[in-house]
């Protein structure tokens, strides 16, 4: 399956937003969508919209945690919005869960905000 990655910058904060799945094939894709964002040269909050990911391996999943570590590294943060069941079992069973930050998609764009 394809794997759709785009981001729009909003205020303090760049939206991320991926749909389709994150595997061996396509986790390229997010992570130089990822490393384009964070190569702004200042702190950023991240957040990665994964309302549209139907799966992500253990590829995927590294992508994002390098991407979080980084956004720290430089005094940012990286957020997940709104995952799907099956990606949240995924972080919570490899312990993910309490490193990512995880926050729904409408706060993440912050109120009142425009969404679509």
């Amino acid at each position: 399956m394809e794997l759709k990655v785009s981001s729009q910058s909003q205020r303090d904060q760049t939206i991320v937003t991926v749909s389709g799945e994150i595997d061996l094939y396509t986790a390229p894709r997010l992570q130089g969508e990822l490393t384009a964002v964070l190569d702004g040269g200042r702190p950023v909050r991240v957040v990665v919209d994964m309302s549209g990911v139907e799966f992500c391996d253990s590829t995927g999943m590294n992508v994002l945690l390098a991407a979080m570590r980084r956004a720290r590294e430089d005094g940012g943060a990286l957020d997940l919005a709104s995952p799907r069941p099956a990606v949240r079992k995924i972080l919570q069973v490899t312990g993910l869960d309490s490193v990512f930050t995880v926050v729904d998609a409408a706060a993440a764009a912050g109120e009142g905000a425009a969404t679509g």
